[in-house]
């Protein structure tokens, strides 16, 4: 589907188990690579994100990662790394349009319910725990507090999940399910709840589109998440 726009055009891909596709090369690993291109867009692991980030930064590439389970580190290092090369690197927790509102509209509601807690759902697939969706919306969460939720604080009970930036997460794989994330408020009489579903994952192709065309006009080296590009 990525490969079907007028403006876009996949030249190469990057796997260990290689086998040609039927309109571009397959290569096995980056020193087969012989073909050039704008963008290098990566959906792997973390450790092999961010190795596969490094050949691209410093080999002309500007740099899309849909790669959930990045850490801090990995930002800055690969942000530092594009810097110094002229380059961006875009690396995008979830590229539905649906989940980027959903993390806005969840931002918005905690200024004035600073009560929350996210339950996501994937597929049974699914590596990392929780998924960087949800850890990237209890973030947003607690940035855009203007109170201190008045709920139990932080447990080590397992049943209350894993606390990040003082909203508990928790996270549920399972067969029969793409990605699903739930957004949770409370506060005295009244809860909001916000929820994303992606079906299937044509969801996400809308938002790659926009990153590969739009990722070298960033102003930034490092830019995560699609919030800037809507």
């Amino acid at each position: 589907m990525l490969q079907a726009t007028d403006d876009i055009q996949v030249v190469g891909g990057l796997d260990r188990a290689a086998s040609d596709a039927e309109d571009f090369p397959i290569f096995g690993s980056t020193d087969d690579i012989n073909v050039t291109a704008d963008v290098w867009v990566d959906f792997t692991i973390p450790t092999a994100a961010r190795k596969n980030a490094e050949y691209s930064l410093t080999h002309g590439f500007d740099t899309v990662i849909g790669t959930s389970g990045m850490s801090n580190d990995d930002f800055d290092a690969l942000g530092k790394l594009a810097a110094a090369n002229n380059r961006k690197v875009m690396i995008v927790p979830n590229f539905a349009i649906s989940a980027v509102l959903m993390m806005q509209f969840a931002a918005k509601a905690a200024k004035y319910m600073p009560d929350a807690e996210v339950v996501e759902i994937h597929h049974s697939d699914k590596v990392d725990a929780p998924s960087g969706t949800a850890r990237a919306t209890a973030q947003a969460i607690n940035k855009a507090r203007t109170a201190k939720p008045i709920a139990p604080k932080q447990t080590d009970a397992p049943a209350r999940g894993e606390w990040i930036d003082n909203v508990p997460v928790h996270a549920l794989r399972l067969p029969g399910y793409v990605a699903q994330e739930e957004v949770i408020f409370g506060a005295e009489g009244e809860s909001l709840s916000i929820s994303q579903v992606s079906y299937d994952r044509s969801s996400f192709m809308a938002g790659i589109r926009l990153a590969v065309r739009k990722v070298a006009t960033l102003p930034n080296a490092l830019t995560v998440g699609l919030d800037s590009l809507l």
